[in-house]
């Protein structure tokens, strides 16, 4: 564990004696195109797309603010959660969603808007999602929303 603490603080930085090699953090523009095809991905419930900006083994964690966590691993395990979502909402919309891009992890802060397709009931929430890379690619979102 301390190695691999230690080599993540080098960076880009190789030392092979010690078995440290290269970190593979997309820049910020690099970034920005990956969530744009990310989202759209999601947002068409395309997993071949999906897995062409996220890792084989990438993971989703997430709390919605109302349930207990959820870690999703795999494309038939996301096409089933964005099934669910689709039953359970007849409108879900993002508001002020804002990249913010720090060292090798990025942050999205957003406010959301749900309608319960069986009730009718509206719900906001505001949120936040933690990203991690690896090899170019989104390795984890991690989803932590608050009803306000």
């Amino acid at each position: 564990m301390i190695l691999l603490d230690y080599c993540s603080s080098l960076g880009s930085a190789t030392i092979p004696e010690i078995g440290c090699g290269p970190t593979i953090t997309p820049s910020p523009a690099e970034r920005d195109e990956l969530f744009k095809r990310f989202a759209r991905a999601l947002f068409r419930g395309d997993m071949d797309a999906l897995y062409q900006v996220v890792t084989p083994d990438f993971l989703w964690s997430f709390h919605d603010g109302l349930a207990v966590t959820k870690s999703l691993q795999g494309p038939d395990a996301i096409a089933a959660h964005l099934d669910q979502q689709k039953a359970l909402l007849s409108a879900q919309r993002f508001h002020d969603v804002v990249y913010h891009h720090a060292g090798d992890t990025s942050f999205m802060t957003f406010r959301v808007s749900e309608t319960a397709r069986a009730t009718g009931e509206q719900r906001a929430q505001r949120g936040i999602e933690r990203y991690s890379f690896a090899d170019h690619r989104l390795a984890t979102k991690d989803v932590y929303r608050k009803p306000f």
